[in-house]
């Protein structure tokens, strides 16, 4: 039992730390905003119990980001049941919202009506893909829903070290070039595979240099959803002394069929490194699209230092 002062045991007691003064104090963590629109990810792809299970943990890591946040996940192929459909689920946000603001009036509770969007919708895509955003914002109409749909999320430097990561897990870059580490099969030229035609590889080119500056060996974007892409940019590499191809896929993963990147690496005659999937970058430029989109201050997606 505890007494005003302490533990009656006599056992130390964590005690809060007094906030710091001065221009060091640290920045008071962020929250959702009582009332804030919800952050909807619309994964594109044929559902599975994969493609759930990353998109779980993207919007997990974005709650870590930021508490309180509602987070929520709608499927452009959904089935309605097992993967709710995008328009379901902001239909279901939009009825939630209505009902706690007439639970609050009955309860005479002094609150305006709701305005402003329900939710904000981010696509789960790296690069842009004209194909499947319009599905996006046919289903954002089609739910007659006030939602607001963001950018996709690159490029960014944080995709750079995400595709990074990936080729060092697939043993194909070294993970620190400051401690040059030795790994066999390192590339030396990299196949940047993106999908959304010429303006994807447009877009995945800027990441692309941010890629090769990591690693330094020259990068290249290709799309996987072009005849002839892949093949091409294989032979522009090796052209250019490039010996050792690999493929980075710039995609997060359900926007593609996997047999597809299979077929690209045999094209291109090269290891194939895995897609970003739930990386916690990918958390993180969903959040940042979010807060971006309603003008919260969130505490800015740094990348770590390429090494």
């Amino acid at each position: 039992m505890s007494t005003p002062t302490g533990p009656a045991s006599g056992l130390p007691v964590r005690m809060p730390r007094p906030r710091q003064p001065g221009r060091h104090r640290r920045p008071e963590p962020l929250v959702a905003p009582e009332g804030a629109p919800a952050l909807v990810l619309a994964v594109p792809g044929t559902p599975s119990v994969a493609t759930r299970s990353l998109a779980e943990e993207v919007v997990s890591i974005a709650r870590s980001e930021l508490p309180g946040l509602d987070a929520r996940i709608g499927y452009l192929d959904g089935d309605g049941e097992e993967f709710p459909t995008l328009q379901s689920v902001l239909a279901h946000a939009a009825e939630e919202r209505t009902a706690r603001f007439e639970q609050a009036r009955a309860a005479g509770m002094d609150v305006k009506e709701p305005d402003g969007p329900v939710a904000v919708v981010v696509p789960l895509l790296a690069g842009p893909d004209s194909a499947l955003l319009r599905q996006v914002r046919q289903a954002v109409m089609e739910s007659r829903v006030a939602a607001e749909l963001t950018d996709v999320l690159g490029p960014h430097p944080l995709l750079a070290e995400a595709l990074h990561v990936r080729l060092s897990e697939a043993g194909l870059a070294r993970a620190d070039r400051a401690r040059l580490f030795t790994v066999a099969t390192a590339a030396d030229g990299i196949i940047l595979a993106s999908v959304g035609g010429d303006e994807a590889v447009q877009a995945a080119g800027i990441t692309g240099m941010l890629l090769a500056a990591r690693l330094a060996v020259p990068v290249m974007a290709a799309a996987l959803d072009q005849e002839g892409s892949i093949a091409s940019v294989a032979e522009q590499l090796r052209g250019s002394g490039s010996q050792q191809l690999a493929l980075a896929p710039y995609l997060i993963g359900p926007e593609i069929d996997a047999s597809l990147l299979a077929e690209a690496a045999k094209e291109a005659d090269c290891s194939a490194a895995g897609a970003l999937g739930p990386y916690p970058a990918i958390g993180k430029l969903a959040l940042a699209k979010y807060t971006t989109a309603l003008g919260i201050a969130p505490q800015q997606a740094q990348s770590t230092p390429a090494h």
